[in-house]
């Protein structure tokens, strides 16, 4: 005798909703990611063989112009509001002489482990003009070591 078998119903996935949450996931994320402002100064740096990157976390970066003039900045926006004020907080960085610099490494410092909860000390990126006057590095390169830094890295281009 036969039997008569019940005709099975395909399964079917509706895919429509998944696709709009992808969707609604990466509108968001565009419309809230805040990118790096434009540096405040242009530095022209000079050319090396070294290909060691720099890095890009954790950092402060003092940029020092053919005019002697000393621009500070820090990576992280919130770290950089407690430093330099609110109004500083998206720049990307601030004028500073010598005599404020040791403050606002000591307080940058501070903040980062505060607020990153970071255990080591921000390295620091020195990002000099290629005309810059040898005196002023030399000042800044004095107030970190007194601050207890002593690894600096050297911002330059690679020489091709």
């Amino acid at each position: 005798m036969g039997r008569i078998k019940k005709k099975r119903i395909g399964i079917r996935l509706d895919m429509t909703p998944m696709v709009d949450v992808a969707f609604l996931l990466l509108t968001f994320f565009m419309l809230t990611t805040t990118f790096r402002p434009p540096e405040e100064v242009q530095v022209n740096v000079p050319d090396s063989h070294s290909e060691l990157k720099l890095p890009s976390a954790n950092v402060i970066t003092l940029s020092v112009t053919k005019e002697k003039t000393i621009w500070m900045n820090v990576d992280a926006q919130t770290v950089r509001a407690q430093v330099f004020g609110l109004d500083y907080a998206k720049r990307a960085g601030k004028e500073v002489t010598l005599e404020e610099l040791p403050e606002l490494i000591r307080r940058a410092q501070l903040e980062n482990m505060a607020i990153r909860g970071a255990k080591e000390i921000m390295q620091v990126i020195v990002k000099a003009d290629r005309d810059a006057d040898y005196d002023v590095i030399s000042d800044i390169l004095d107030i970190l070591q007194a601050a207890k830094i002593t690894t600096v890295n050297f911002a330059t281009n690679l020489e091709k």
